[in-house]
């Protein structure tokens, strides 16, 4: 199957995950990099002249994704997800870099305290909140936004079917 001049078949992510600032916080074990593959298949994602594409996942605490949140947006308070998509940079990439390297996607930050108190609060799983919300900053990466309610609706109904692709149902 074609898409944008990328084989989806020859797609491969490689996802960096960092764990910061969580003490004694369980981390749950969960397979990050098949879902974020796996949706990476099922979107269409912008051609990667190598087929390779990196995403960073970080998991952190809300006093990290408060800084962040306050450094990059202007909010001095926690959030459950940031998502810091390179493919919105301005910045020129060289060509050999392009033939060379993965197509960085860019960061998806996550507050790992936040996405338990909401897994309690919505009566789930921290597992299916915390794939909820690395499919809400994927899409960010890939381009999507969304700055109205029409656009916010069709974003949560993407993110639906990418927990669907991958069986966390919600």
């Amino acid at each position: 199957m074609e898409s944008s001049g990328t084989n989806l078949s020859l797609i491969h992510l490689e996802v960096a995950i960092q764990i910061e600032d969580l003490g004694e916080t369980a981390i749950p074990d969960l397979p990050w990099q098949d879902w974020l593959q796996t949706w990476l298949r099922h979107l269409q994602p912008p051609p990667s002249p190598i087929g390779t594409y990196e995403v960073s996942l970080r998991l952190t605490s809300d006093r990290q994704i408060q800084q962040l949140n306050a450094q990059y947006r202007a909010k001095n308070v926690p959030t459950d997800v940031l998502a810091f998509a390179t493919l919105e940079a301005t910045a020129p990439v060289a060509l050999e870099m392009l033939e060379t390297q993965p197509l960085y996607l860019g960061d998806i930050v996550i507050s790992l305290e936040t996405a338990a108190t909401q897994a309690t609060e919505q009566q789930h799983s921290l597992q299916q909140e915390l794939a909820w919300l690395a499919a809400h900053g994927f899409l960010h990466l890939l381009g999507w936004d969304h700055p109205d309610e029409d656009q916010l609706e069709q974003m949560l109904v993407e993110q639906r079917r990418l927990l669907q692709t991958v069986g966390v149902v919600t």
